[in-house]
Parts: C-alpha cells; structure tokens; sequence
C-alpha cells in the first residue's frame, strides 16, 4: 500500500477506520503495532497515532495483547440516529438560513452526480455524493459544533448504510428524499428543511434496522 508523505498518521488512521467500520476488522479482532506494520507498510508512530485517536473515538480499546475492535454494534447504531435525528435537523435549518447561492448550487451538482451514479448502478460512487450531501449541510449551518457532532457519527454508520444503498428501492428513496431537503434548502424554507431532514434520518434509521435484521 504507498501512502503520501504528507499526514501519513491521517491517512493510516483513516484507512484504519474504514476497514473497522466495514468489517474488515471484526469486533473483538486484536490489532498489534508489529501486525500493522506488517500489513501497511509504515512505521510505528503513524499507527500509534492512528490508534490513539481510534481509541478516542471508541472503535477500539486498550487491552494487555493490543488494541480489541470494538467496531460499531447496533446499539451504537440507534444511539448515532436518535443523536442525528435531533442535530441533523438542526443542521438543516441553519443550512436553509445560511446558504449561499453559489453553495446552494455546489449541491445541485452533487445531487446531478448522485443520480448519474444511481443510473449506473455505481455503488460506491452513489455512497461517496451520499457522504458530500451531509457533508455540505452540516458546512453550509455555519454551525462548527453541529459539524463536529455530525461529522463523525455520519461515518460510524458507513457499513449500514453501504447495505442500505446496495438495494435499488431503497436507494431510490434515499435520492429522493435528498431531492427534497434540497429544494426546502433551496427555498431557504428553515423549518420545512428541518423537518424533511428529520423525516430522512428516520427512514434511514428504519432501513437500516431492517437490513441488520435480515443479514445480521
């Protein structure tokens, strides 16, 4: 794996991460400094970095033979959306306020690309505009606290909704239910953004718990 030599602690931590989040790495797996070293490439301090701060966002836990997985369980899952439920609609109201009109059309454009890649059954791609989407209204709220709240619970719950978009239907509704907080947005309507926001987190939610029920 070739890393850049810039934020090589990032870029370890991050692909870290995503493997954690993605099962790569299960829960209860004992990850070891000399384990990754080996299997990255890099040397110790990136990955001591990297696992300091996974420790700090609870995906792992100090034990005497490493670091335990501790990954994202489902009842971490409904404590992220009962918290995105009530900030996520937060976020949007302000974004409605605050956003510009060159901003407004920066996410008609990731919306365009969200449906081009739907159309091509480009999963990854249709994950990456889902990821910009509540990137941008968290940016677009001016709010940096409700960004630093948002930001990392939206990629704890990567795996779910990774299982969530792989089906057609389901993914269908989540554009359009972007679609709609978009034009709320657009239309500088705070409050009906608000509540479309809301109303998109608590499908996701039930999407979600679906999937977990049917695949585990």
């Amino acid at each position: 794996m070739a890393y850049k030599t810039t934020s090589l602690a990032d870029q370890v931590f991050e692909r870290l991460e995503n493997d954690i989040l993605f099962g790569v790495y299960p829960r209860g797996t004992v990850l070891t400094e000399l384990r990754l070293v080996e299997e990255l490439g890099v040397s110790r301090t990136p990955i001591r970095e990297a696992l300091r701060r996974l420790e700090q966002e609870h995906l792992i836990e100090n034990s005497a033979k490493g670091s335990v997985v501790l990954g994202v369980t489902r009842e971490d899952l409904l404590d992220i959306l009962d918290i995105r439920l009530n900030v996520g609609g937060l976020a949007a109201y302000y974004a409605a306020q605050n956003a510009t009109d060159q901003e407004i059309e920066d996410m008609r454009h990731v919306l365009d690309l969200q449906e081009f890649y739907y159309n091509k059954g480009d999963i990854d791609h249709i994950r990456q505009m889902d990821d910009q989407f509540h990137e941008m209204v968290c940016r677009f709220s001016r709010h940096t606290v409700i960004s630093d709240v948002l930001t990392p619970l939206h990629r704890k719950t990567m795996r779910y909704r990774r299982a969530a978009i792989d089906q057609h239907k389901s993914t269908r509704e989540v554009l359009n239910e972007h679609r709609a907080i978009f034009d709320a947005l657009a239309a500088h309507d705070a409050e009906l953004a608000q509540m479309r926001t809301v109303e998109h987190i608590r499908n996701a939610r039930a999407r979600m718990l679906e999937r977990i029920k049917q695949n585990g």
